[in-house]
């Protein structure tokens, strides 16, 4: 399998490549030259396979020989060491509880695997170049790539996060690990760190001095694996015999783009809905087919604050850019804080579950979609622990009486975080540590 920059302006790489190098040369996103379609056999027998045996099933095509079987096994195995439950809250609602991992948060998956992956290239290669993992964070990617790659060999990561939008317990996961782990706090939104960060890998004078790769959902490692808790989905639902819809939050849409990757691969699925907060450029395109990003708003949903997503090409791309077909597959809604909270306080209330923000706006776009089905099974994706989210959480629901143990152990310690307010300043760390 070859992957081609979706600006068509670079050659086409191998997996391996597109792992290590995150952005293709032209700032376009590496994107499979063909979707793999799985056999009739394996959808005719899912409900009798491992979760290793789903994993190494469906990544294999996407990389290819670059990676041998048993080295794939024991990445997926050693990536899916925590279990993805599925909840049922209603009659024809349930949710999937993805923060089962150790950042209590759905890119666990994604990072794990992208950082084994790429620690397994290097050893390979025998590479003796470090490799600099940049990567922006609205929330819970850099808690989640932090530790993913924290003390792998030959691996510096730089995560840049804006000041004042993630949460307390989001900060703390970036801030205190140390080691070949760095935070940096930018004066802005996500959207500005974003753009740091793409414009950093077209930057000579900074990759003349380090080679670079990115965690974000932009590297095909961070992104394609998130379709496989979508497949496991599929095994615990497919005995309903019941229509399904997929309803995701939304940010930067690399987690929906997965899912739909693996209808695209042969799982049924009749509908996915992208719930959004405040940050409505998705929800206004797919009504005026004009896409028109406005300045991100901030919101208690604090992971999903961005308004230019970088995957959507990608979503695009699937639907061979063709809105009319997309329509038929995805529909989107947006909600506001304040419908987000009351819709925290009545799921608690009736039926006794605490979503976290995130969660919550997924509910709502569910619900929306299926008011007009009487015959769909909807599935909500809970992305996050309501616990790393307590300031919005604790005054509708009321003081968490256990926290988890991943959280107990962050609140006692201290961060470490560089603060800078543009560019230049990003550009000088690169440029000047380490150098």
């Amino acid at each position: 399998m070859n992957y081609y920059s979706l600006n068509k302006q670079a050659p086409n790489v191998t997996f391996d490549e597109a792992v290590i190098r995150g952005i293709a040369p032209d700032k376009g996103l590496y994107f499979p030259e063909e979707i793999p379609r799985l056999p009739a056999s394996f959808w005719d027998t899912i409900e009798h396979l491992s979760k290793e045996e789903i994993a190494c099933t469906a990544m294999k095509p996407f990389v290819g020989d670059t990676i041998d079987d048993a080295s794939l096994l024991e990445i997926v195995t050693d990536v899916l060491s925590f279990d993805f439950p599925i909840i049922e809250l209603e009659d024809q609602v349930a949710t999937l509880e993805l923060f089962h991992g150790p950042t209590m948060a759905f890119k666990d998956v994604g990072a794990r695997f992208m950082a084994r992956c790429l620690g397994y290239f290097l050893k390979q290669r025998n590479q003796k170049e470090e490799v600099t993992v940049l990567v922006a964070t609205s929330g819970d990617t850099g808690g989640a790539v932090a530790r993913g790659f924290y003390k792998v060999p030959g691996i510096k990561v730089m995560i840049l996060y804006p000041s004042g939008k993630v949460s307390d317990i989001q900060e703390k996961q970036l801030t205190t690990l140390g080691e070949n782990i760095t935070a940096f706090e930018v004066a802005g939104t996500f959207d500005d760190c974003q753009a740091m960060v793409k414009r950093a890998f077209l930057d000579q004078e900074i990759t003349n001095k380090r080679q670079l790769t990115s965690a974000n959902s932009i590297n095909v490692a961070r992104w394609l694996p998130q379709l496989l808790y979508y497949l496991f989905a599929y095994k615990e639902l497919k005995k309903k015999g019941k229509p399904l819809v997929f309803s995701v939050p939304s940010g930067n849409f690399g987690n929906i783009c997965a899912g739909m990757m693996a209808h695209h691969m042969g799982m049924p699925v009749q509908q996915f809905v992208a719930a959004v907060n405040s940050n409505t450029t998705i929800p206004r395109f797919m009504q005026s087919g004009v896409y028109a990003p406005t300045l991100t708003v901030p919101t208690i949903s604090n992971a999903m604050d961005v308004s230019d997503p970088s995957n959507f090409v990608r979503v695009l791309q699937l639907f061979e850019n063709d809105l009319s077909t997309l329509s038929r597959k995805l529909t989107s809604y947006s909600y506001c804080d304040q419908v987000t909270r009351a819709t925290v306080r009545d799921v608690y209330e009736n039926c006794k579950y605490i979503l976290d923000p995130h969660g919550a706006v997924g509910y709502l776009g569910l619900k929306e979609y299926l008011k007009g089905d009487t015959e769909a099974y909807g599935v909500f994706l809970e992305t996050a622990h309501p616990v790393k989210f307590l300031p919005a959480i604790e005054p509708i629901v009321g003081k968490y009486k256990e926290l988890p143990d991943q959280v107990k152990n962050l609140v006692k310690k201290g961060g470490i975080t560089q603060k800078i307010a543009n560019y230049e300043e990003l550009k000088g760390h690169l440029t000047l540590i380490d150098s």
